[in-house]
């Protein structure tokens, strides 16, 4: 797949590193071919394995992302095939959002139907466990957040005497706003699933309903949102009021935010000199400026991504462009490599500060390849899958013709200018397509032609 801009000639070369990246970080062990996290990582993890798959290996390498996704998973006491239990459990609800992305890109119904049994099990224990009836919200940690340097003190307290989140007992209790979005989301995905299986959709949609009132209660802060509500002790149903870019990005991006609302809560997320940080402000009983700290306000690519996709799908062209900036200048800092995290401050790559010690930024970093991948295809291209075919609703290009050549979808190939017009329009093979609900059906073969045009 060959990307190109009339006015960004740096994009095409970053997007082929960025493939070049994914590529890297497909590894071969005694079970099997997956993705590992990265050039630091080696085994693979729930949620940076639904990460990469979501929208970037679901489409440029989708049998090492079905193979990587069910990797993580595994069969729970009474026999049924659920995410795999492990001591990460706040992060396993992401797995469902990238398993149904992967099966509406692929068509593939025989991961469909796993899928679907996969995730219902899975939510069946989340709910069970995790769900906290008196606020209508689920327990645990933020989705990026496995360091407690992520979190301020309580629960985190300022000596750290370990880096792992969950080492702290009131941080099992927190409900955090990425996580709670990631529910949502996941309930939306399973419900589809439902339909497009024939299936009883149970009350997934209205749980979702529900949980998006429960957020909007009780994590709103004025026009945007706090980071999580404490859970447990003194401080038990308080709203912790930092700024965290993942859960602002994800309720922009996924509706939470109410209707009208997405400017207000992308503005509120933190930035520093080099880009969107993950949680805002530091921590100042640990952390500042000098010594950032590694989950505070530092910048992660893969956060950075989330925020640009909400800028963009939200219409905020602008917002997804800074970040495409961002990113060019970040991996130009780290000689061309997609490093893992970087000072919010100079830009250089840096592993940031917790538990005493300034830690390492490890290189090859595949989800921040595959965030900046997702903000390309879901974002400048606009990529729209269904389980009935593709759809396209790309954000504004300014003074902009971006194309994409020989584009992977299905057993087709598809070739994608995406260019400012009147209005907004999709042309397949010379054919106005605007008024279907799905541009490309799932079932065409060979090569084709798609010109999307997009209006103010």
């Amino acid at each position: 797949m060959e990307v190109a801009s009339t006015t960004r000639p740096w994009l095409g070369p970053l997007y082929d590193s960025a493939v070049e990246t994914l590529d890297r970080n497909v590894v071969q062990d005694a079970i099997g071919t997956f993705i590992r996290a990265g050039g630091g990582y080696a085994d693979p993890w729930t949620r940076d394995a639904a990460l990469n798959s979501w929208g970037a290996a679901s489409i440029l390498r989708p049998d090492i992302a079905r193979a990587t996704l069910l990797r993580v998973c595994d069969r729970i006491p009474d026999g049924r095939p659920a995410v795999a239990q492990d001591d990460q459990w706040w992060d396993q609800i992401v797995w469902v959002l990238a398993a149904w992305d992967l099966a509406a890109t692929t068509g593939d119904v025989g991961f469909l139907r796993t899928a679907w049994n996969v995730g219902r099990a899975t939510v069946e224990i989340l709910h069970r466990d995790r769900f906290r009836s008196p606020w209508g919200l689920y327990a645990g940690p933020a989705l990026m957040q496995d360091g407690i340097s992520g979190l301020p003190a309580p629960p985190a307290t300022s000596d750290e005497p370990s880096s792992f989140v969950l080492d702290y007992p009131e941080a099992h209790e927190i409900m955090a706003l990425s996580t709670n979005v990631l529910y949502v989301a996941a309930y939306r995905c399973l419900d589809d699933m439902a339909r497009a299986l024939g299936e009883d959709a149970c009350d997934f949609a209205d749980r979702a309903g529900h949980l998006t009132d429960a957020i909007r209660r009780h994590l709103a802060d004025g026009d945007t949102f706090g980071y999580f509500v404490h859970g447990s002790g003194d401080l038990a149903g308080t709203l912790d009021r930092h700024r965290e870019a993942a859960g602002l990005a994800l309720a922009a991006m996924f509706g939470v935010a109410p209707s009208g609302a997405a400017p207000a809560v992308l503005g509120s997320v933190g930035r520093g000199s080099a880009g969107a940080v993950n949680v805002a402000p530091h921590f100042a009983d640990r952390y500042s400026d000098e010594r950032p700290g590694r989950h505070n306000a530092m910048c992660w690519p893969m956060v950075m991504g989330l925020v640009g996709l909400a800028s963009s799908v939200t219409g905020d062209a602008g917002g997804a462009t800074r970040v495409l900036e961002d990113f060019r200048v970040l991996v130009s800092n780290s000689g061309g490599r997609f490093d893992e995290v970087y000072d919010a401050l100079t830009g250089n790559p840096s592993g940031g500060w917790q538990c005493g010690r300034l830690w390492n930024s490890e290189p090859d970093q595949t989800w921040s390849a595959t965030s900046f991948l997702r903000l390309v295809h879901f974002g400048v291209l606009g990529m729209r899958p269904q389980a009935a075919g593709l759809g396209f609703r790309p954000s504004r290009p300014e003074h902009e013709i971006v194309t994409a050549l020989d584009l992977p979808y299905r057993d087709a190939r598809l070739d994608v200018t995406v260019e400012p017009g009147e209005r907004f329009s999709v042309w397949v093979d010379g054919r106005d397509v605007t008024r279907s609900d799905v541009h490309v059906p799932g079932d065409i073969t060979g090569h084709h032609t798609v010109r999307v045009t997009v209006s103010e």
